[in-house]
């Protein structure tokens, strides 16, 4: 064998021993886009939903005057408890919504209902609604968050879209003109206080209509 038939047989035969790095133009790139982290988008809801609770129970405070109470039912397990559970199917929502969708997964728009259903196991707590209306307030609150999310969406009928827009838009301004009716001057839009207390309401608003658009946005590509 002649010394130029022998040269490609040592490259090859070096190049078993020492393999060269991959060519970055020809390796195949490592599928790693099906992986998206449910739990700490999960978390992440949880630890918004409680905060939005929470800040929007100053809302309340505001609302009601000296006459606020605080207990632990009526705090932690009619409104904390449902921000964390609506915060929680939001985040899970968005973990679907990255990972390409499953069935039914776009059901979870419902998920601002936590803030209707979880005062209702107060005790009285429908009958208080069916005879004086109390808790139409947590009702608003979802359908403003249902209907804002979706108006928002960019997704579905235009129609739909702008009548859900302007059925929330009515609901939040009646939760925001609220304040003068049943607090007084001090919440007038006029007065300082009142123009806080109408900025405190509608940015919570506009925050959750955005969260509970999470279910209806358009997933991305794969």
């Amino acid at each position: 064998m002649s010394d130029k038939e022998s040269a490609p047989a040592s490259r090859d035969a070096r190049a078993a021993v020492h393999p060269s790095a991959p060519d970055p133009r020809t390796a195949a790139v490592p599928r790693t886009a099906g992986v998206h982290p449910t739990a700490p988008l999960v978390a992440i809801g949880i630890t918004c939903g409680i905060a939005w609770a929470a800040g929007f129970r100053s809302y309340m405070v505001e609302l009601a005057g000296p006459a606020s109470t605080f207990t632990w039912w009526g705090t932690f397990g009619a409104i904390l408890l449902p921000g964390a559970v609506a915060g929680a199917l939001l985040g899970w929502a968005e973990a679907l919504r990255r990972a390409g969708g499953r069935r039914g997964w776009r059901w979870l728009a419902l998920a601002p209902l936590a803030f209707a259903i979880a005062p209702m196991f107060m005790p009285g707590a429908i009958a208080a609604l069916l005879t004086e209306g109390l808790g139409g307030g947590a009702i608003a609150v979802s359908l403003m968050g249902m209907g804002g999310g979706y108006a928002l969406s960019r997704r579905g009928p235009l129609w739909a879209r702008l009548l859900c827009g302007l059925v929330s838009t009515a609901l939040a301004a009646a939760l925001i003109l609220t304040g003068p009716g049943i607090a007084g001057a001090r919440l007038a839009i006029t007065e300082a206080r009142g123009a806080w207390f109408a900025t405190l309401a509608a940015s919570f608003i506009i925050v959750l209509a955005l969260a509970s658009s999470i279910p209806h946005r358009t997933m991305p590509p794969r």
